[in-house]
């Protein structure tokens, strides 16, 4: 056993600094979150509930097994758009009967639970975690339709969702659709779709266009009930597989269907049944990344208190030092760990971590990526040294890994570093950003400074005169709007990660997407195409 230690003290006037950046983005973080609870407002809350309706997480509370967690992903959808913060519905994964699930919640409460292009964002991207992690899908279906003053933005995307459903049918992951209420016109087709569907007496109504519409359409007179009613479609219609008394008991069918799944995990089980926790406490993840980014932090640090034991097994810890390589153990499951030691990426870091991502894929084994990062190295000398070709050694190293990854940004992602470390475009199968972190091309002050430089040239080509003050206007100005659009909660609001997480919580949020990725299969890949040494 390698037992890390840790130098880390929360009487240092640093670590208390901190500590108090950090708790600063976390109450932000926390408004964000508030938001999304409210849904649509106490108004429509109060009106939901007045109709003996349940909220989505309420019902996603009866749904799930008790006293078990529920990870919601992608809580603050759409924060600092001009739609909801929530995006209108509720996505997680929930135990329910002993099977990790993937929850799929509409929220009535804000605009009917109509679809806008966040929430149909969210939905895609549940899909996508659904299929990749082998998770069988539950919709907790009640939504108005297509958000119509977007809908030149939703229409044609929006038939990935119903498309989506079907292929995690071929794939032979199982799909249940509860209806609470409203399901029309697209809306439809997520009960449509599903291999199991359940539906209220005298609440569901599922049609493809309503009373209104018909009338319009065809000129036929018609209700609700015989045109979509939960009897009509359990009895002459057939969509509906089973007839709930209310809300409670279409939950209740809901769980039985799961229990009648007869599902098996494909991946191995934990290796440690009772795995020990760290030896540190992870209260001391609020002190341990720098309030400045261009401070670095040592990883160690974070590996000490979210690993189990704090047993970690470096790899080539003496070469290509600014990236720490290894091995250990999380809530019992093997993992690799590749984390930014000092931000710049090297050659000798990228050729290191491309051999240690060959040896995770020859070992079945998933991998953590621990982002932070400023990229990789610039300039002549390491020009020379080839630093093009032993970035693209470990993109490709990346790119082409097929055993699961899993994302989290700690401080920095910026540059190609992003792309190297398991960013979002090289698809990790869940990717986590703590509140203080930020992503973009690259730092906000140099940016900007490679703007003032080329209208420098420019204007030194044309043979004008450079404005000075113009200039540090327009410094300023980039400067602002980097640094806000790069920020945790901008970036997780457009759904470039899964969820702004509290560091506290790193080592459940990481244990219980582990465990999901588990429902799969561990397979390594065989190949990597052409490494350019």
């Amino acid at each position: 056993m390698s037992i890390l230690d840790s130098a880390v003290d929360p009487a240092a006037p640093g670590y208390a600094a901190n500590r108090s950046a950090l708790l600063e983005r976390l109450a932000e973080l926390d408004a964000a979150l508030d938001q999304a609870r409210a849904g649509g407002g106490e108004k429509y809350v109060s009106r939901h509930h007045g109709r003996g309706k349940l909220l989505p997480r309420e019902r996603i509370e009866l749904l799930v097994d008790a006293d078990s967690p529920f990870l919601e992903l992608s809580p603050v959808a759409a924060y600092g758009t001009d739609f909801p913060v929530g995006a209108s519905v509720v996505t997680g994964i929930g135990v329910v009967e002993g099977v990790e699930c993937l929850i799929v919640a509409n929220d009535p409460t804000v605009r009917g639970g109509a679809v806008n292009p966040w929430s149909l964002a969210k939905t895609r991207r549940a899909g996508e975690i659904a299929l990749a992690n082998r998770l069988p899908m539950i919709n907790l279906v009640e939504s108005a339709g297509a958000d119509l003053p977007t809908q030149a933005e939703i229409f044609i995307p929006g038939g990935r969702v119903f498309r989506d459903l079907t292929r995690l049918s071929a794939a032979g992951i199982p799909t249940v659709s509860v209806v609470f209420g409203n399901a029309t016109a697209g809306g439809a087709y997520v009960p449509g779709m599903s291999d199991h569907v359940i539906m209220i007496r005298d609440r569901s109504q599922v049609y493809l266009a309503g009373p209104p519409l018909v009338k319009m359409a065809t000129g036929e007179v018609t209700d609700d009930e015989s045109l979509g009613g939960a009897t009509m479609h359990a009895a002459t219609s057939g969509l509906a597989d089973y007839l709930a008394a209310d809300e409670s008991d279409g939950i209740r069918l809901a769980r039985q269907c799961v229990r009648r799944l007869n599902w098996r995990k494909h991946g191995p089980s934990p290796r440690t049944a009772a795995p020990q926790p760290p030896k540190y406490d992870p209260e001391e993840l609020l002190g341990i990344t720098s309030a400045d980014l261009k401070v670095p932090f040592d990883p160690r640090e974070v590996l000490a208190r979210i690993l189990d034991g704090s047993d970690f097994d470096e790899f080539k810890p003496a070469y290509g030092d600014a990236l720490v390589t290894g091995w250990g153990e999380l809530h019992g499951y093997p993992v690799g760990v590749l984390a930014n030691a000092r931000g710049v990426l090297f050659s000798a870091e990228a050729q290191k971590a491309a051999q240690f991502i060959q040896l995770a894929n020859a070992s079945d084994t998933p991998l953590i990526f621990l982002q932070n990062t400023t990229g990789y190295m610039v300039g002549t000398e390491y020009e020379q040294r080839g630093i093009i070709k032993h970035g693209a050694l470990m993109i490709n190293a990346v790119s082409n890994s097929t055993v699961p990854h899993l994302t989290v940004n700690l401080g920095a992602s910026y540059g190609a570093g992003n792309y190297g470390m398991c960013g979002r475009a090289y698809e990790p199968r869940f990717l986590f950003t703590w509140p203080n972190a930020k992503s973009a091309v690259m730092g906000p002050a140099q940016l900007a400074g490679v703007l003032s430089i080329v209208a420098r040239q420019a204007a030194a080509a044309r043979g004008r005169s450079f404005d000075e003050e113009s200039d540090t206007a327009m410094r300023m100005m980039v400067e602002q709007q980097i640094e806000s659009q790069s920020g945790a909660l901008f970036l997780s609001g457009r759904l470039y990660d899964d969820g702004v997480i509290d560091p506290r919580d790193t080592r459940t949020v990481l244990g219980l997407c582990l465990s999901a990725i588990h429902n799969g299969p561990m397979e390594g890949a065989d190949g990597f195409g052409v490494f350019r040494m």
